[in-house]
This record gives structure tokens, C-alpha cells and sequence, in this order.
């Protein structure tokens, strides 16, 4: 089968594309034929080693996948051959099938397609947990999203509407703010050109806003921690910005405010039960027409060097995905 392997940490035009031996399930796991696979974020950093997970070389990277489940191993229950899945591999989706955990699995959610299904999880399962779990987001609150036309940024858009927030998104273009009033913003900054904190004060008539979700860091975490209001939560969800922010802690005092951390792996692996009821509330909105993953691009496995490179530059808006089709079996064909 084709993997793509990170054989030595570097960029990702240090990635190759190679025939692998494919895997077999062992007790408790399950092999997937994958049919689409997303980027994310933490597959830019996990080929650099700059991630917090740090898999022996080589490995694929790839964080989360959708397909069909090929083979099943010893003691896994509540799943057989021909399933629809979605997974969260931490690594390894990028490759024609993947064995992971059974615990990893979920299934795909009813009329959900493939490309769709790879786009879904991660991104909405992190804005959910962060927003509902970690900031208690309350109707009619007004929540300030930094890098909002990512795929975590548009999800945490749609999940604070359907929460009744009042959203204001902010991005670095007028193209991306475009795609964020498409998910629902209802107004938008561009930190590029505006002054963050003015544009705060005079869109929240200088009260400030309640929840700030934060996956960017680096120079605009400060600004938006000044614009907060009274016991406000700051969400610190990542620094896709390559810079983790030093802040004043005088600010959290002055304003009753609550610094707020969002790791929504160790979550998973902690709060099954919770996580369990995120995963269902997720699929409920979704069949409400309440999200709407937004793949701006598809691109081929061989050419995951291509989107991981878009992903590294921050040109993303909403999700890249792969599209991993199989190749006939000759022995099968003969």
C-alpha cells in the first residue's frame, strides 16, 4: 500500500511517498481502508518534532481520518468489516489504510460523506469541548474567535451561534472574514488592518467581550485579553502563530478574568462518559444543518507535501483534505 512517511523530521517537502507492507489488526485494534484524510495543524509540527506526541521515525503523519473498516482483531466488539468509521489517530492517516485502537473509532455520522467525515471531528469536537466544556458559553455572551477562518475558527463560529452567542470573527483578510460571515459571524474583525482592540470596544459598546477562543497565540492573545469583560474566559486552544504569549497577570485580576487551558486529546482520553455526550450533541447539530465543515481544497495523498505546506503558511480556510483512493489489487484482479 502508499504511505506517505516522514523518515527524518523537517519541513514537509521532506516527505516521501513509498509502498509499505500493510498493516494487520491486533487484539483490540482495527485496520481501516481510508477513503479521506484531513490536515490539521499538529501534523505540521509533528514531522518537525515540535509536538507534544513524538513517534518513532519513520511514521505517517495524520490525525484523523474517514473510512471503511477492512479488518477487525481479537476482542473488539460493536464493530465488523464494511463499517463507515471516523478516527483520531494522532498519526499515521496519511496512508492507503491505517490499523489503530477500536477506541478510536467512531462512527460516521448518517449522511455524512467521506470527505466530510474526515474534516469533522477534530475541529468540532475541540471547538465544543473548549466552548461548552471549558468556557460555559452562555446565550446572549458575546464570543471573540482569533483565527476564526480555520478549521477550529469556523467550528467554534457555528457551535457559539448554536449556543445563542453573539460571535465576532477575526482573521487576517477580507477574503477569510467573507468565509467566516458565510458560517454565521455576525461581525468580524480583520487584525491585519483594524486595530483589535478599538474594533472591540466600539462593536461591544467598551464593555468587552465575555469568551475569547484563542488558537493562535503569539502578539494578538494580549490584545484580546485587554478587550475582555468581566469574569471573562480566555480559551487557549493552540499557537498556530508559532509563539506561545507571555501575559500580564495583573489582567486577570483586574477584570475577574479566568485564563483557561483546552486539550482536547487528553480529554478524550480522560472524560470518556463527557466526551462521549460531546461526540452526540456534535452529531445532533450536524443533522440540524447547525455545522458545516468547509473543505476549501482536496488534494490528492501523493501531494500531501502540498497541503501541509498551506497548512505550515496559514492560507487554510476552514479544512484540507486528502482524498486516499486505493489501488486494485493485481493478485485480487488475477
Amino acid at each position: 500500500m502508499k504511505a506517505v512517511l516522514c523518515k527524518a523530521y523537517g519541513p514537509p517537502e521532506s516527505l516521501v511517498v513509498e509502498d509499505v507492507p500493510p498493516p494487520a489488526a491486533g487484539a483490540g485494534e482495527v485496520v481501516v481502508s481510508v477513503k479521506a484524510a484531513s490536515v490539521n495543524f499538529p501534523d505540521v509540527l509533528i514531522i518537525q518534532n515540535k509536538y507534544q506526541f513524538k513517534p518513532p521515525l519513520p511514521f505517517s503523519p495524520g490525525s484523523e481520518l474517514a473510512g471503511v473498516i477492512k479488518e477487525v482483531g481479537a476482542g473488539v466488539t460493536g464493530w465488523r468489516a464494511g463499517d463507515r468509521v471516523i478516527a483520531f489517530t494522532t498519526y499515521g492517516a496519511f496512508a492507503e489504510e491505517v490499523k489503530t485502537e477500536a477506541a478510536r473509532l467512531l462512527p460516521l455520522p448518517e449522511r455524512m460523506d467521506f470527505v466530510t467525515g474526515a474534516a469533522f471531528l477534530l475541529t468540532y469536537a475541540t471547538s465544543d469541548h473548549a466552548l461548552r466544556d471549558r468556557g460555559a458559553v452562555k446565550p446572549g455572551e458575546t464570543l471573540l474567535v482569533l483565527g476564526a477562518a480555520g478549521g477550529v475558527g469556523l467550528a467554534a463560529i457555528e457551535i457559539g451561534k448554536a449556543l445563542g452567542a453573539r460571535v465576532i470573527a477575526c482573521a487576517s483578510s477580507d477574503e477569510k472574514l467573507a468565509v467566516c460571515r458565510e458560517h454565521g459571524a455576525d461581525a468580524t474583525i480583520n487584525y491585519a488592518a483594524e486595530d483589535l482592540r478599538e474594533r472591540v470596544k466600539s462593536l461591544t459598546g467598551g464593555q468587552g467581550v465575555e469568551v475569547i477562543y484563542d488558537p493562535v497565540g503569539g502578539a494578538y492573545t494580549e490584545a484580546a485579553f485587554r478587550s475582555i469583560a468581566w469574569r471573562g474566559r480566555l480559551l487557549v486552544v493552540g499557537f498556530a502563530a508559532g509563539e506561545i504569549p507571555k501575559l500580564p497577570l495583573n489582567l486577570a485580576l483586574l477584570k475577574g478574568a479566568a485564563v483557561v487551558g483546552v486539550f482536547w486529546g487528553d480529554f478524550a482520553r480522560r472524560e470518556p462518559k463527557a466526551f462521549a455526550g460531546s461526540i452526540a450533541r456534535l452529531g445532533w447539530w450536524f443533522r440540524e444543518g447547525k455545522l458545516r465543515p468547509h473543505v476549501s481544497k482536496i488534494f490528492p495523498l501523493e501531494k500531501a507535501a502540498d497541503a501541509l505546506r498551506l497548512m505550515a503558511a496559514r492560507q487554510v480556510k476552514g479544512k484540507v483534505v486528502l482524498a486516499v483512493q486505493r489501488r486494485p489489487d493485481p493478485a485480487a484482479a488475477a
